[in-house]
């Protein structure tokens, strides 16, 4: 087994070592989610953190690490005998993003099931990190059902397995970390909200301790046993203190004026729900007894709510996470004073006792540079002479400052016809593991769920040859059948806009970026992923290649200038390629083109018929498409609907794409098209 590198040693990142601590002391406060750019130390603390955690008393022989102290009754290795244990060491587990189901909760032999009446289980990750650590990289890619099972035990302390009637439930109660990029996209307000903590964690920008971080990464990885070895007594140091600080924590005392602040911050910060104030109780609770005292004091709360409330601000996707600091002060100084231990007046709250990590600080690697796409390509600068009255592009004095978008919209549901097998989401229609049974079929591999009524319907004609003489059925695996379920995939929504002269009047500009965002703000609910492509002056640009990170397209579009003339074939011919490429990386995830635009096009020779023959691509492959019309004004010469024919999709104006302009509609990219 390799040498983690130690905790202590990780440089600064002091709010990732206390959160990671703090839970540490107290599991109940209920995880940590790690929110951070890439070579932030995030993965590097939180394996760390296992060599810290105290050893744990497990039954012997059992699967899922029961207490000896009080096993659990409804384990299904159980009944207990009372006596035999061994101790080990606290167990961190780490689960793959691409994990399956059963690989999480474990698997269920089916036809055991049914042909003995023998529940033949076999553990999965939950019950291996049963009163350990469960660590989850990259939590904002995990499959959203991964993410409820997941979320589910944590909030219940224990895992179900139901497979057809036949249900295993076994204890698991462990610490939850996860650790996401935001560039890569984000969870979802509902999920967010089921971690206690949050951290927010960035490179250094200090030269000397980014120093530190190489000198101390190299020597690591010259090294690592010497290196741990030379971390060893500040290691043992915080382990002693960890396990000094969950003897202290039943007798740590939260008084009324806590409790009271802590109410009222919950309620100034409009935090939805009780959740927020039960993990500040907690987590001030498990602060005091890191810093050795028996009392809350208001320092407690205030460090508390710093980590358990910015992530439960976000009101939409768009929200960065974060907290006013000066209004939190405010709340707390009008409600600190009518409970001693909560008034930090008294001297008290002077600094010494201020809860810190612990000592040390290190590398969780070495710092990686930030190579995502910036989007401000060569397109967006090139000097372009005007026409017809459009504005210069960006050089010139024509270009026009971007406009701010206008308020956001609920949007109609925009499809892919058909039926797909990509990843789980919200948006088109797809065959995946999880929906509404339509039929069966015989499984390939593993059988994860079963079709009842086709198994038994396979199996009964062969009753007799059997050799059945009692009530049991005899079923064979021939027999077993898989159900085929029918639910939703997410989908690759490229945006395609026209940012040109023609787009250039600022209240147009507004309302445009306005439905832009409203459609992004729906791919975000439906679990898309989003690109977007730009075109205006002589050519296009990849503002944003496709990623699951919606809020960076919403960033790119709020900056994105106009001006120039309108190179449409050059977009379209920009957003085929992108395309292209994106289906050699994920080949199942189908794709829906939207392209907003007023339909005009010019500059070069022959603009309209290379567009025309650009946009007959997008058609030729079959490639789902919608053009969002843009053209305003008493005389409408019709040209974004011409594009949609010749994409083989559908046009939809301003006004038509909002949910409420006509009730209850819901208009597939290509209805249009069926209807003729």
């Amino acid at each position: 087994m390799s040498t983690p590198f130690p905790f202590t040693a990780v440089v600064g990142q002091d709010d990732l070592r206390l959160a990671l601590l703090l839970n540490a002391v107290s599991p109940a406060v209920g995880g940590v989610l790690v929110r951070g750019e890439k070579g932030t130390a995030k993965s590097t603390a939180v394996r760390a953190l296992s060599a810290l955690m105290p050893e744990v008393d497990v039954v012997s022989g059992c699967r899922f690490s029961c207490d000896p102290d009080s096993p659990d009754p409804g384990c299904p290795d159980g009944p207990h005998a009372p006596g035999a244990f061994a101790s080990r060491a606290a167990r961190m587990v780490e689960l793959p993003v691409g994990a399956s189901e059963d690989r999480l909760v474990g698997a269920l032999d089916i036809e055991r099931a049914l042909a003995e009446g023998v529940k033949a289980f076999e553990p999965g990750l939950l019950a291996d990190a049963h009163r350990g650590i469960l660590y989850v990289d990259e939590v904002n890619l995990l499959h959203d059902h991964l993410v409820d099972l997941l979320l589910d035990a944590a909030a219940m302390g224990a895992s179900y397995v139901e497979r057809e009637g036949v249900s295993v439930r076994h204890a698991a109660r462990f610490l939850l970390v996860g650790t996401m990029n935001p560039e890569e996209g984000e969870l979802r307000p509902q999920l967010l909200d089921r971690f206690g903590l949050t951290v927010e964690v960035a490179a250094s920008r200090e030269p000397d301790q980014r120093v530190e971080v190489v000198r101390r990464r190299l020597a690591y990885d010259d090294d690592p046993a010497g290196f741990a070895a030379r971390w060893a007594d500040e290691e043992a140091a915080v382990r002693a203190r960890i396990v000094a600080a969950r003897e202290l924590l039943p007798s740590v005392r939260l008084g009324d004026g806590a409790l009271r602040q802590i109410a009222a911050t919950c309620a100034a910060f409009e935090v939805d729900g009780m959740r927020a104030d039960i993990v500040m109780a907690r987590t001030a609770t498990a602060l005091a007894a890191w810093a050795g005292r028996t009392d809350v004091l208001a320092e407690d709360v205030r460090q508390a709510a710093l980590l358990a409330l910015p992530h439960r601000r976000r009101r939409n996707p768009f929200d960065a996470p974060g907290l006013d600091e000066d209004k939190l002060d405010e709340t707390l100084e009008e409600f600190g004073g009518q409970d001693g231990p909560a008034d930090d007046g008294d001297g008290d709250g002077d600094g010494d006792d201020d809860p810190d990590p612990g000592p040390g600080g290190g590398p969780g690697g070495q710092p990686e540079p930030d190579d995502a796409p910036q989007g401000d390509g060569d397109a967006a600068a090139r000097p372009e002479a005007g026409e017809g009255g459009e504005p210069q592009p960006s050089g010139g004095a024509g270009e026009q400052s971007p406009a701010r978008s206008a308020e956001p919209f609920r949007t109609k549901v925009l499809s892919v016809p058909g039926l797909g097998q990509g990843a789980a989401g919200r948006r088109s229609r797809a065959r995946t593991e999880h929906g509404r049974t339509t039929g069966a079929r015989r499984p390939r591999g593993t059988l994860t769920k079963l079709h009842l009524a086709a198994t038994v319907q396979a199996a009964a004609p062969h009753q007799r040859a059997r050799g059945r003489s009692g009530p049991g059925l005899v079923v064979r695996r021939d027999d077993l059948r898989q159900a085929t379920r029918e639910g939703r995939e997410g989908n690759l929504v490229l945006f395609v806009v026209d940012a040109s002269g023609s787009m250039a009047a600022r209240q147009r500009m507004s309302a445009v970026k306005g439905a832009v965002l409203s459609l992004l703000l729906d791919a975000y609910q439906r679990r898309d992923k989003v690109g977007l492509v730009t075109f205006r002056g002589s050519a296009a640009d990849v503002a944003l290649p496709p990623t699951s990170s919606v809020d960076a397209a919403a960033v790119r579009l709020e900056s994105l200038p106009t001006g120039g003339r309108t190179p449409l074939a050059a977009g379209l011919l920009r957003a085929h390629e992108v395309l292209r490429v994106e289906r050699l990386r994920d080949p199942a995830r189908r794709a829906l083109v939207v392209v907003v635009t007023d339909g005009r096009a010019t500059g070069g020779p022959e603009p309209v018929a290379l567009a025309g023959r650009a946009a007959r691509l997008f058609a030729a492959e079959g490639t789902a498409s919608v053009v969002v019309d843009c053209e305003s004004g008493p005389v409408r010469l019709g040209l974004a609907g011409q594009l949609a024919g010749e994409l083989g999709g559908t046009a939809v104006t301003l006004d038509e794409l909002r949910a409420d302009s006509i009730a209850g509609l819901v208009k597939d990219v290509q209805g249009s098209r069926r209807a003729a």
